[in-house]
């Protein structure tokens, strides 16, 4: 039988449990951004391409006020780098029920392809990409490294 944790974490659906974990960094200082990145495409225009990911980002801050997007009823706010200021992204602060019904990968923070640099996040032994399957919890997650705990982020 499954632990609660282990039930959690393969909650993700199978469809993206062979993605691989992507390192983001702002394409315009270097800085990164995001260690638990994951190549997606935009459920309100699926010719979009983009970056998500699950927990919230260390490298980035919250900018300007929400605002709802085109192609849904999904509410948006941009997101800056802390290096260099430049928005490279946005948080879904409130998503609608048309994209939450949708298949999506349950990431609520979004990098644009063309604003983030991106690399292959390697498994333990350093040989392999890392795949979401593999992927520890965000809380559990000991490469995040940042001051700030995780559960302390989502208070």
């Amino acid at each position: 039988m499954m632990t609660r944790e282990e039930t959690e974490h393969f909650a993700i659906r199978p469809q993206f449990r062979s993605k691989v974990v992507c390192l983001l960094g702002c394409k315009h200082c270097s800085r990164v951004v995001c260690k638990r990145g994951m190549k997606a495409i935009l459920l309100a225009d699926m010719n979009v391409e983009l970056f998500s990911t699950d927990a919230p980002p260390v490298g980035v801050q919250l900018v300007n006020d929400d605002y709802q997007t085109r192609n849904c009823m999904c509410r948006i706010r941009d997101v800056a780098c802390l290096g260099c200021g430049n928005v490279i992204g946005y948080h879904v602060t409130q998503p609608c029920e048309q994209c939450m019904e949708a298949c999506n990968n349950g990431h609520f923070w979004m990098f644009h392809v063309h604003e983030v640099s991106t690399t292959d996040r390697l498994n333990a032994t350093g040989t392999k990409p890392l795949v979401w399957a593999s992927l520890p919890r965000a809380d559990k997650d000991l490469d995040l490294s940042t001051d700030t705990p995780y559960e302390s982020m989502c208070r």
